[in-house]
């Protein structure tokens, strides 16, 4: 078993670490009226990554964004499991292949060990489309969401 995977999940990143992506998801935010949100576990607690990531996402009431335009990016460290799961609204503009992507490139990342990398860039892409489709207004627009991470078992 290699090391990072004896690390319980809220251990995984350091503080550094976590800031950086606490700072990326802000950042991403601040374009868009849209939400991300992002959630560590161990272990896949559901059949899919994507079916927990819908189970996340509803527990997390992410659906009652003002646009529908909230994402959650899930990652299950010892099951090698991810999951992007977007919200009606930026799911009808973008479809499933973007989510695919998103994927593959997180992927390519974790293959290198280089898990903040992974996690920042999809951030910076998601927040990229979700820029796109769903502008920040200064007028009417607030963060919605909290922007932290979130940690499972």
């Amino acid at each position: 078993m290699l090391p990072w995977f004896k690390k319980k999940a809220i251990d995984f990143f350091s503080i550094q670490e976590k800031e950086r992506i606490v700072a990326a998801i802000k950042d991403a935010e601040h374009q868009t009226s849209g939400e991300i949100r992002i959630h560590i576990e161990s272990k896949c607690l559901s059949n899919t990554p994507l079916n927990r990531a819908v189970e996340l996402f509803s527990s997390l009431e992410m659906y009652k964004t003002n646009g529908r335009n909230g994402v959650l990016i899930y990652v299950a460290l010892k099951s090698k499991k991810l999951a992007i799961y977007g919200d009606e609204g930026i799911h009808q503009q973008i479809g499933k292949e973007f989510w695919n992507n998103q994927i593959e490139m997180m992927v390519h990342y974790f293959n290198a060990n280089d898990f903040l990398e992974g996690i920042v860039a999809t951030v910076g892409e998601v927040g990229n489309v979700l820029k796109e489709h769903f502008p920040y207004d200064n007028k009417n627009d607030f963060n919605e969401l909290p922007d932290d991470i979130l940690f499972g078992i």
